[in-house]
């Protein structure tokens, strides 16, 4: 059975450049991801505060350069899902659907993914009218309204994309002000097609078949609000945070609120084992230090691996 140097789970930002410094330092590395390449990213449209980045440069389009450079430099990927890990010792074997995969060392990059609301009628509505995914489903709801739920940087930068499609986008927060960077807020509060509905959060999402009500419950006033959709139906899409995919490595490594805990060089407690990206305990989680923690990864990797020989 082959035996890589560096295997890296999952291939958004962080995991593609740990594959890029890793390939180019002639490891034999191996990239696995269960679904497209690309993570969280490949869900924005526009991306102004990557360095570099080129004017309407979208999250797809960066992962594309970053897919071509580690295939440039001989990284392999192949698509499958792991099930099982043994990290402890000097061959790190990683169970997966569709066999198994050893390596000397293993850089974990699986990112985290949406998080549920909790409300009733949200999961029964998952692609019938709630969406976690401006890019992939705003077109659905051309000249509707729109719900987008959330006050941070990526709410309102998506409520702000989703505008392109929607008849009016309301933007639902549980408080009173933004999270957001100011320089967003400054672009939504300009954007006439959005609307902001303070205080408030999703008591119910309703149907018959498609989300054509929601109701809404102001947490001042305990007042509840119904909006029903003039149109036959609504979309809800939902930006609330993230939740680290970390199930494989509870009984392996120590976690945090389910973040992966490692130093500043990516290093977890089990030798040769690393975290980068959005699955490990960090303050700041963007594109760029997700992929300053994926460069770091390779390169510990890479002196780790000349410490064993």
């Amino acid at each position: 059975m082959e035996l890589y140097d560096v295997a890296i789970i999952g291939s958004g930002p962080a995991g593609l450049t740990a594959g890029i410094y890793a390939g180019r330092a002639r490891l034999k590395t191996l990239i696995i991801e269960k679904q497209q390449a690309g993570g969280q990213i490949v869900q924005t449209e526009e991306v102004e505060n990557y360095p570099g980045a080129l004017e309407g440069d979208t999250g797809p389009a960066i992962i594309d350069r970053m897919v071509a450079q580690t295939k440039k430099f001989g990284v392999e990927k192949v698509s499958d899902e792991i099930t099982e890990v043994q990290l402890v010792g000097k061959t790190k074997v990683l169970k997966a659907k569709g066999g198994e995969y050893r390596a000397k060392s293993v850089i974990i990059a699986t990112g985290a993914e949406p998080r549920f609301l909790g409300c009733p009628g949200e999961k029964e509505f998952i692609g019938k009218g709630v969406s976690y995914c401006a890019t992939c489903d705003g077109a659905f709801f051309e000249g509707l309204d729109i719900f987008v739920i959330g006050g941070g940087d990526t709410a309102v930068e998506e409520a702000m994309f989703l505008t392109k499609f929607g008849r009016k986008v309301y933007v639902v927060h549980r408080r009173g002000e933004l999270r957001a960077a100011k320089s967003i807020q400054e672009k939504a509060f300009k954007n006439e097609k959005i609307e902001f509905i303070w205080d408030s959060v999703v008591e119910e999402i309703k149907g018959d078949g498609l989300v054509n009500e929601i109701v809404l419950k102001n947490k001042k006033t305990g007042e509840l609000t119904n909006y029903k959709a003039e149109d036959g139906m609504l979309g809800v899409f939902i930006f609330v945070g993230y939740t680290p995919i970390t199930k494989l490595f509870v009984d392996n490594l120590e976690l945090d609120r389910g973040y992966i805990e490692t130093d500043e060089n990516m290093k977890t407690k089990i030798p040769g084992v690393f975290a980068a990206g959005d699955v490990r305990v960090k303050d700041l989680r963007q594109v760029v230090t997700a992929t300053a923690d994926g460069a770091i990864a390779a390169v510990q990797a890479e002196k780790y691996l000349e410490d064993l020989e």
